[in-house]
């Protein structure tokens, strides 16, 4: 017990809060949702010149022969948010192998659900905005936002379903998987095939690194920065290089779990046998050596995926999104809020966004049970599925990231985030007071 007391040392005192915060599901969200506040607080703040003046100053990477000169905006846009499709791309290419996509059986609900959650809110957006030159921004309230849904739903706390939260999760990323086709079809600028035809040449090379059983993450990493720097320059956004690689990264590991298991029980034998017990192994080289050894073990049983996913997911959720966001959300809210509010840009997207999403989300997933193609999980009511589809109409960071490939007019794309972030907000609260009075309701009935 002493020794216990003794390795508790007083910066993991002081970091203890952080890292229960860290841990949390709902840490992501709450990051998100504070970043975006200061966003809103700045750009209406007498600092609002320094704002727009941040993300408009320009930054060169590279050197004399070959550099890239881009806006601090568009680094974030372009380059910190293809980190964020990439860690979007892993997600699905695991639910793909062994999640909630993994058989047409487990796919078919939350497929259907996103289907009709991404057609019906174009179709929203597209009445309003019919002839108009607005009408690019038809993808904008397709969106869902994974981080903000499964926040909410986090805050709700073990009352919530497991099966709910699978089911929101799965829908989350086939929405994911409907946005990335819609930004590489849809959102593009002039094509340069050449471009294209290089960035072609290294996905043969990522797959062959795949086939030929290369594990190493930095072959990969170097190969998925040249990919990135070929569609940067093709006229297809970079951001489609993350999903892209994300796909190209070995799923499989180096060990199986028995050689795992066989391994680590050997380690751990020779490390009790090769010294006395202590406070470190700094005074014991071989046991030094051993711990070095089962450090590669625990590597060798986890895929590159894992590996990759493992080390960029605090990084996404806690500095590129709350960036991301803090670049993007800042909209000043001046006199014309209430005619940009009433906009059809802003309109279409509040009401695909809160109303289209909730109504294509039910509908499909009603069909798909009654064609009896898929079925409800157990445990799920259909006002608990409802609830779902309106927390599903939280865009925020898609539905932003979209807006931004929309449009090139900056009067349309401010009117498109005071859409975003009035849906977002709508959605967020009904969606989580609707859903809590269900599972309040349901956990009376069962004491019953």
């Amino acid at each position: 017990m002493d020794n216990q007391k003794s390795t508790i040392t007083p910066i993991d005192q002081i970091m203890k809060p952080f890292q229960s915060f860290l841990e949390k599901e709902a840490s992501g969200g709450i990051l998100l949702l504070i970043f975006t506040v200061f966003a809103l607080v700045w750009a209406n703040s007498p600092f609002a010149e320094s704002y727009s003046h941040l993300w408009h100053t320009k930054l060169s990477i590279g050197f004399e022969k070959f550099s890239l000169s881009y806006s601090l905006h568009h680094w974030i846009n372009d380059g910190l948010m293809a980190i964020f499709f990439f860690v979007v791309g892993l997600e699905i290419k695991r639910e793909l192998l062994v999640g909630e996509l993994s058989s047409f059986k487990k796919a078919t609900l939350p497929i259907m659900a996103a289907l009709g959650g991404m057609i019906f809110p174009a179709l929203f957006y597209i009445g309003f905005n019919f002839g108009k030159e607005s009408i690019s921004g038809w993808g904008i309230p397709m969106a869902t936002d994974i981080a903000f849904a499964i926040g909410i739903l986090a805050l709700l706390g073990s009352r919530v379903p497991v099966a709910l939260k699978v089911f929101i999760t799965a829908l989350a990323i086939a929405d994911d998987i409907g946005a990335v086709l819609v930004i590489a079809f849809f959102y593009t600028a002039n094509i340069s095939f050449a471009s294209l035809a290089f960035a072609g040449v290294i996905l043969i090379l990522l797959i062959a690194a795949n086939l030929a059983g290369v594990r190493n993450l930095i072959v990969y990493s170097v190969l998925g920065i040249i990919l990135w720097l070929a569609f940067l320059s093709s006229g297809v956004h970079a951001t489609v290089a993350g999903v892209l690689l994300a796909f190209t990264i070995p799923a499989s590991s180096r060990i199986n779990t028995a050689q795992f298991l066989l391994n680590g029980k050997r380690l751990l034998e020779d490390f009790d046998k090769s010294g006395e017990e202590g406070p470190n192994v700094l005074s014991s080289e071989e046991r030094e050596t051993i711990v070095q050894s089962l450090e590669e073990n625990c590597e060798k049983i986890m895929s590159p995926l894992q590996r990759f996913e493992h080390k960029l997911h605090p990084f996404v959720s806690f500095l590129i999104m709350p960036v991301f966001a803090l670049a993007n959300a800042g909209v000043a809210l001046n006199s014309n809020f209430i005619s940009d509010l009433t906009n059809p840009i802003s309109f279409g997207i509040i009401a695909g966004l809160f109303i289209g999403k909730q109504i294509g989300i039910a509908v499909f997933t009603w069909i798909s049970v009654k064609l009896k193609i898929a079925s409800l999980p157990y445990g799920i009511s259909w006002k608990q599925i409802y609830a779902s589809g309106i927390l599903a109409g939280v865009g925020f960071t898609m539905s932003l990231f979209i807006a931004n490939l929309a449009f090139s007019s900056e009067e349309f794309l401010t009117i498109s985030k005071v859409g975003i972030l009035s849906a977002s907000l709508l959605s967020g609260f009904i969606g989580f007071f609707i859903l809590r009075r269900s599972l309040a309701r349901e956990a009376i009935v069962e004491k019953v």
